[in-house]
């Protein structure tokens, strides 16, 4: 007999039971309980460490998108900063205009259009060579920007909203209202996510990126696909940028650069590619870590023993920040590929079957 509280095995009889989000009420609890946790979590905390809060929720929503592209469809691609760039100054024109919630959509279709134009060379490319063809795009679109009066030249532009149904946003509870916000487009996108993923579109790209030639011979059309990876990925990816522009208040080029794509990746790969969890636990380490570095190097620049010897002309400090970043992508994946949830995997599992081991 299936016990709706608890997995106790495999009872699914039907399509439609196999492809149910939560496979009991237990679940639907704890997801519950999480959700009331981070609604009350800002009520102890800072602004600061919600400004933390908020940077480590815009990067979960970008990295959602880029395990779409990466994580399921297989479709390397490191210019998803560059998505979330066109969905911030996409913001940043319009939002004189229209309000929050319009604009931020609309920065994510405009990133989608742009998704689905750049994914237009997986039809004929694979693995590196499409890899280097999304670093091009991102690098053409720092250049464009940079060199376009429209979009200030890559300068600062003023993102602002002032009030909301009454509500005046105001420097103390700005960092809260959007931490509100975000939270709540987060858990709308990752629904939509789940719901998307655990249906044919989710199942064709699972067999897009194990093998499109057979994926073809079974009916499937893999151009079409990759093409709906890579809109579907960037539309995540712009609705993250709009968020951050009205987050920052400002939208300044340096923030959608090759060193944010790269940094989205690490994300990704530190979580596991292809899961919700993982999309939570990277950003969330990644941020924790640079905050925690940078603190560090700050101690060691101040530390006169450590300056004393360390050799002249060469700054320790500084370049612990990207040693760090680059050493603890290489552990993952050599020690841990699947990612922190895996960890989470065993140990929900242990927790499902305890008291007994297995």
């Amino acid at each position: 007999m299936r016990n709706p509280w608890a997995q106790t095995g495999n009872y699914r009889t039907s399509y439609a039971q196999d492809t149910t989000i939560f496979a009991n009420y237990r679940e639907i609890v704890s997801i519950g309980l999480l959700l009331i946790g981070l609604c009350l979590l800002p009520t102890f905390l800072e602004r600061s460490q919600v400004l933390v809060l908020n940077f480590i929720l815009i990067y979960a929503i970008a990295v959602l998108g880029l395990n779409i592209t990466t994580g399921y469809a297989g479709l390397i691609s490191v210019g998803q900063a560059a998505f979330m760039g066109v969905g911030a100054y996409t913001v940043a024109l319009t939002a004189p205009h229209l309000p929050f919630w319009l604009t931020i959509p609309l920065g994510g279709l405009t990133a989608a259009l742009v998704g689905f134009l750049v994914g237009i060379p997986s039809l004929r490319v694979k693995h590196l060579y499409l890899a280097l063809a999304t670093l091009a795009f991102q690098e053409i679109f720092v250049w464009v920007v940079g060199r376009s009066p429209a979009l200030a030249q890559g300068a600062a532009i003023p993102v602002e909203m002032r009030n909301f149904l009454g509500l005046e946003i105001t420097f103390r509870n700005h960092n809260y209202f959007w931490y509100y916000v975000i939270l709540l487009t987060l858990v709308v996108l990752v629904i939509a996510w789940r719901n998307l993923l655990r249906g044919k579109y989710g199942r064709a790209l699972i067999a897009v990126r194990d093998n499109d030639r057979a994926a073809d011979a079974m009916g499937m059309n893999p151009g079409r696909t990759k093409l709906f990876a890579f809109a579907l990925g960037a539309l995540y990816g712009g609705v993250a940028g709009g968020l951050l522009a009205y987050m920052q208040r400002a939208v300044v080029v340096e923030e959608f650069t090759l060193v944010r794509s790269v940094a989205l990746l690490a994300m990704a790969i530190v979580g596991g590619l292809g899961t919700v969890v993982g999309s939570l636990l990277g950003p969330a380490f990644i941020e924790l870590l640079r905050l925690y570095v940078e603190r560090l190097s700050e101690w060691m620049k101040g530390n006169a023993l450590i300056q004393s010897i360390t050799p002249a002309g060469v700054d320790v400090a500084s370049a612990l920040l990207p040693l760090s970043f680059g050493l603890v992508i290489v552990l993952f994946l050599m020690f841990e590929p699947r990612g922190l949830y895996n960890w989470w995997r065993l140990i929900r599992s242990y927790f499902r079957t305890w008291p007994f081991k297995y």
